[in-house]
């Protein structure tokens, strides 16, 4: 006999309908599985057949053969243990065949038939609901996660006894349901706020501009100046998710198995802060299926590298095309996969090997080649998608001893949410979350200058010798300055301030 369950593969960041065949024939007793399995399905048969087991049923002494329709496609992971467990057993005529078609089913399956959470499980139920199906049941661990996506009924289940009662109708399940506004109204609370930094004004104002325009930045200054310090305290003024954004970071998050258990939505922009010793590979993807790096990881985040001069060649360079578009595409032997890569970008670095050339203080013991060397670890085409760069000072001892009330990270975030929203109107119609994603054409259209402003960016232009994408990230970060001052037009004072994030460049990449 024949039996067909629905499952569902992942490619990228979506999902496809694989149907799991199963037939039973009499001959010397084999269990195959075909379709393109990698070895975690491959090695299902030895989990199905002890869970089949110790779940009080009988597993066919007979010629077993399971196949993963489309069989073109690489089939990986162990979310298909439990579409085979329920194949074999309709196959095998110890449950219905026909309560089977109205549902898909995902979970690995452990020896004693207990399920165990997968990875992907947002993706596939939303594939699921694209294609007509109406129940999903899966692991309880993922329940919550699979709950966020509307017009399914989706189980959770602990193991395969309670899934088979379920389908005889003896003790059915109930759906799992969230409440998807109740997840954005919790506040995170962090253990850092801007008030701690004392000083700094230039560089939290910068900071606070890059945030609300989702622009990149770089800080350059002297070792203890502060860098890493003001780095740490930007989850704070993030600007609050939309469930647009929430639900694509979520669903990067699910493939990539670092969706923490029983988690329904992540409501707060990630903050990726990898280690300089991390591969190219590992910043922007990869793997024989491709899985997403720490560009993607931060999508609708910050990507955070301290020490940006001690990272390989070869991985920063790997950022270039994912900054530009807000992409990264992987190519492999078997197909190529994109995910998506709109982070903010936030690097520090030391001026020199030393660390302190220009410091007001520290006399710096680097000669002029050892510096260009340094700095020039950080290519001219890296540093021109680098939209605000800005110098870190050594604090004051005056500014350490002052009682001087500074700004909290909420009053920061307000303003900051505030210019988002105000971003989030403009480009409504446009698919735009942020200024920092205008195209060419939308910059244009949203950043026109008048003669006055346009007379000023044009001095700069020749005298700082930019390129065309610093005249345009110069544009985004005016547009950025004018919606935290509430005005509709660029006027000259926000053009000037964006102007002089771009001054850097000149002192040290000469």
């Amino acid at each position: 006999m024949i039996a067909r369950v629905k499952s569902c593969g992942l490619s990228g960041l979506d999902g496809y309908i694989v149907d799991v065949e199963v037939d039973i024939s009499m001959g010397l007793p084999a269990f195959d599985i075909v379709g393109l399995p990698d070895t975690a399905v491959r090695e299902s048969k030895e989990r199905v057949r002890a869970a089949m087991k110790n779940s009080s049923f009988a597993p066919p002494v007979k010629r077993i053969t399971v196949n993963l329709a489309p069989a073109d496609k690489k089939k990986e992971g162990p979310s298909y243990d439990l579409p085979i467990t329920l194949a074999i057993l309709a196959a095998s005529e110890q449950i219905k065949a026909q309560n089977l078609g109205d549902y898909m089913f995902l979970g690995e399956l452990s020896l004693d038939g207990q399920l165990r959470p997968v990875s992907g499980a947002l993706p596939m139920v939303i594939c699921a609901a694209q294609n007509g199906v109406k129940n999903v049941v899966l692991p309880r661990g993922n329940a919550d996660e699979a709950a966020v996506v509307g017009g399914i009924n989706v189980f959770g289940a602990d193991n395969l006894y309670q899934i088979i009662k379920h389908l005889r109708g003896d003790e059915p399940m109930t759906p799992n349901t969230v409440d998807v506004a109740s997840l954005f109204n919790v506040r995170s609370s962090y253990l850092v706020d801007f008030a701690d930094v004392k000083g700094q004004q230039n560089v939290k104002r910068a900071m606070e501009v890059a945030v609300a325009g989702g622009h990149n930045i770089i800080m350059i200054g002297s070792p203890g100046s502060g860098k890493s310090m003001l780095a740490q305290r930007l989850p704070t003024i993030l600007p609050d998710l939309t469930f647009d954004e929430a639900l694509e970071v979520t669903k990067i998050h699910s493939i990539a198995g670092t969706l923490p258990e029983h988690t329904s939505l992540l409501t707060t922009r990630p903050f990726r802060s990898p280690h300089h010793s991390i591969s190219a590979p590992g910043l922007a993807g990869g793997g024989t299926i491709p899985r997403p790096g720490e560009l993607s990881l931060a999508h609708n985040g910050v990507l955070f590298l301290d020490e940006l001069p001690e990272f390989g060649r070869d991985v920063l360079e790997v950022m270039r095309q994912p900054l530009e578009d807000g992409v990264v595409t992987i190519s492999r032997v078997n197909g190529t996969i994109t995910y998506p890569s709109r982070a903010m970008f936030a690097a520090s670095m030391n001026p020199c090997r030393c660390g302190y050339y220009g410091d007001s203080v520290r006399e710096c013991t680097c000669t002029p080649p050892q510096i260009s060397k340094y700095v020039g670890k950080i290519s001219g085409p890296l540093l021109d998608r680098i939209d605000i760069h800005v110098e870190v000072a050594s604090v004051k001892y005056g500014d350490l001893e002052s009682a001087e009330k500074t700004e909290t990270s909420a009053e920061i975030k307000e303003r900051v949410n505030k210019a988002r929203q105000i971003q989030l109107e403009r480009y409504k119609n446009d698919g735009l979350f942020c200024n920092a994603q205008l195209s060419s054409s939308a910059i244009r259209k949203y950043c026109a200058l008048s003669a006055e402003e346009k007379a000023l960016l044009r001095a700069a232009f020749d005298n700082l010798g930019l390129s065309a994408r610093a005249h345009d990230r110069i544009l985004k970060v005016a547009r950025t300055v004018a919606d935290l001052d509430g005005s509709e037009r660029i006027h000259t004072a926000h053009l000037a301030e964006a102007i002089q994030y771009r001054s850097l460049d000149r002192k040290y990449w000469q």
